[in-house]
């Protein structure tokens, strides 16, 4: 666990600015050398004194926000991994950032890399029809499985079986609502080794994607997609920086990303009215949320949670980590 620090000062803003000004002051009017001499020299030193105060009181409320952070993990019980990063690169506080979680939902992120990546380079366009049909292959052995709608969190795309939908608006309901169906449906098209060079080129080392959703034979083997929290904060930089794929594409994927439909989690931590451009996913025991939070000093946000099963726990609990890490940047 660690974060970026920068040498405490004790001289107090306000004071090391009014002593800077005096001396600029001395320097401007003095007519002897060794007065200018003197004078630049203590210069130097007030700004040495004043420039680093502000980091090194950042660093201070951000050991303070892990203090509460970790009770609030060791109070829950459940196993969690925080990554936050502010986008200017002055502050980061990670804790298990490499730790490997199951992906839930969150790997869709490196799905809709992909889309967009195929799409800049000409092989695809966003409007492309695509079948709807609920027939997959198992990695395991190559059987077909069907997705259960009761099971997805977007029952839409159903009714469209047998007929199209396009990458457009497959996309939308992969990443804004978080359908399987959506999923499975891009994944196909796009090709999973695809995904994979894909996120790998994006920062996200530690993003395995291996499988299509709702795979039951390749769940019981162990064979499951997976993420650690500085995987999906990399994709996520890249995208908050207009890195991943092109600058148009990183716009698009944000605005998609901030129609996010489950709010429950970051975003709930947040001052109302706080632009949060998310991924959550969930299954069984599992909760997470991947967000770039458009604040006064905006910021990456990952949190993977591990072992609570009531929901709204799990979201409490986020909201939570969130809303301290926010106030220790205020």
């Amino acid at each position: 666990m660690s974060h970026r620090t920068a040498p405490s000062e004790s001289t107090p803003p306000s004071q090391a600015f009014a002593r800077l000004v005096a001396l600029r002051f001395l320097l401007c009017r003095s007519r002897f050398a060794r007065h200018f001499q003197l004078a630049r020299a203590l210069a130097a030193v007030t700004l040495i004194t004043l420039l680093p105060r502000t980091a090194a009181a950042g660093d201070q409320a951000l050991e303070a926000a892990r203090a509460q952070i970790e009770q609030r993990i060791a109070e829950s019980g459940a196993e969690v991994a925080v990554v936050f990063r502010t986008l200017d690169g002055k502050h980061q506080l990670e804790i298990r950032p490499r730790d490997s979680f199951h992906a839930a939902s969150t790997m869709k992120l490196g799905v809709m890399l992909e889309l967009f990546r195929q799409v800049h380079a000409g092989m695809l366009r966003l409007d492309d029809p695509l079948p709807v049909r609920n027939e997959f292959r198992s990695v395991v052995d190559g059987g077909l499985f069907q997705l259960d709608p009761a099971d997805d969190s977007d029952p839409d795309p159903y009714a469209k079986v047998g007929s199209t939908m396009t990458l457009r608006e497959l996309c939308e309901a992969m990443i804004t609502r978080s359908s399987n169906l959506a999923t499975n449906l891009l994944m196909e098209k796009l090709g999973i080794a695809n995904i994979r060079r894909t996120v790998k080129a994006n920062g996200g080392q530690g993003l395995d994607i291996v499988r299509v959703l709702e795979d039951g034979k390749a769940f019981d083997k162990g064979i499951n997609n997976t993420t650690t929290a500085a995987a999906l904060a990399g994709l996520l930089e890249r995208v908050a920086r207009g890195k991943a794929v092109d600058a148009a594409s990183s716009e698009q994927m944000v605005a998609i990303l901030k129609r996010q439909t489950f709010n429950e989690a970051i975003p709930a931590g947040l001052p109302p009215g706080t632009p949060v451009a998310h991924k959550t996913g969930e299954i069984t025991k599992i909760h997470h949320d991947a967000a770039i939070v458009y604040a006064p000093r905006p910021f990456v946000l990952v949190i993977l949670v591990r072992e609570i099963e009531q929901r709204d726990k799990s979201s409490a609990l986020m909201a939570a980590v969130t809303r301290i890490l926010y106030q220790a940047e205020e």
